[in-house]
């Protein structure tokens, strides 16, 4: 099966360094196949053939610390997980000059459509769609610094999340396809 592992919070500001290169060579190493990063990151393509999504991240997060001394989360998407994703991500949402659009993908446990009442959304500026694995949010850029949703960091709920931006996301999706075919 294909899946994403979706690192939190590493090469942020100088931040948790992992070089993809290393990160790659140490998926290989806890059993998982035909590995292709993207970007700085934290974006791995793979596939694997035993376990859960929550025994792959634990493999994961396990790999992480010993070759990297760092805790850091991972999530773990299946195929399927980022098909209904996209199936909802709306193909004119951008992120440019004129749009930001991020995916926002959820931790089981925040993972249900109720996390919606918990952010500030301001509905004249921010659009939001709750989809099962992710919260996805478009704002103007100009309305960015009116934006409710900028609120979420620092909060409760931004600890159980991780956020890549729309063009991100659809470059890591057309991987896992690659990697489905």
């Amino acid at each position: 099966m294909v899946y994403v592992a979706l690192l939190r919070g590493i090469n942020v500001g100088g931040n948790n360094k992992i070089d993809m290169k290393q990160l790659k060579i140490s998926f290989e190493q806890a059993g998982m196949n035909n590995v292709v990063t993207y970007i700085n990151s934290g974006n791995i393509v793979f596939t694997c053939h035993t376990g859960t999504k929550a025994e792959i991240s634990r493999i994961l997060e396990l790999s992480i610390q010993e070759n990297f001394g760092l805790q850091i989360k991972v999530l773990v998407l299946n195929f399927d997980d980022m098909k209904t994703i996209m199936s909802v991500l709306p193909e004119t949402w951008t992120n440019d000059a004129n749009m930001k659009c991020d995916v926002l993908f959820l931790w089981d446990e925040i993972n249900n459509k109720t996390v919606l009442d918990s952010l500030v959304i301001k509905p004249d500026i921010d659009t939001v769609i709750y989809v099962a694995g992710a919260i996805i949010w478009s704002v103007d850029k100009q309305n960015l610094t009116r934006s409710g949703m900028t609120k979420i960091i620092g909060s409760n709920i931004y600890r159980k999340i991780t956020a890549r931006n729309v063009n991100t996301t659809r470059k890591i999706y057309d991987l896992m396809l690659a990697s489905e075919k």
